[in-house]
């Protein structure tokens, strides 16, 4: 099993809409993708609430059976434009992976 943990700092304004208005977005578009890529077993979106200064704006945590899913997910053409559409309107990302 594979955990996939990506973290994200927002623009303020990107794609002509308002910070808070991209984090639904893009909430809502990575919770589309479970019943479209059969490869995610797990897959959850979190909004940050923390005030702190180190703090991301959303997290994403799923799980894949083995690596080979986890890049299947990654070149799936749904998961492309959705990470297509976040790489518009976030200022960085991290990401960790690993086996449990």
């Amino acid at each position: 099993m594979v955990k996939h943990i990506v973290f994200w700092r927002f623009k303020d304004d990107a794609q002509d809409s308002s910070k808070s208005e991209n984090m639904a977005k893009v909430k809502s578009m990575l919770e589309s993708l479970p019943p479209q890529i059969s490869e995610i077993i797990d897959l959850e979106v979190g909004e940050n609430f923390s005030g702190r200064e180190i703090a991301c704006d959303m997290a994403l945590y799923s799980t894949f059976e083995s690596e080979e899913a986890l890049k299947a997910y990654a070149v799936h053409p749904e998961h492309v434009k959705v990470a297509e559409f976040i790489g518009s309107v976030v200022s960085e990302g991290r990401v960790v992976d690993y086996h449990i």
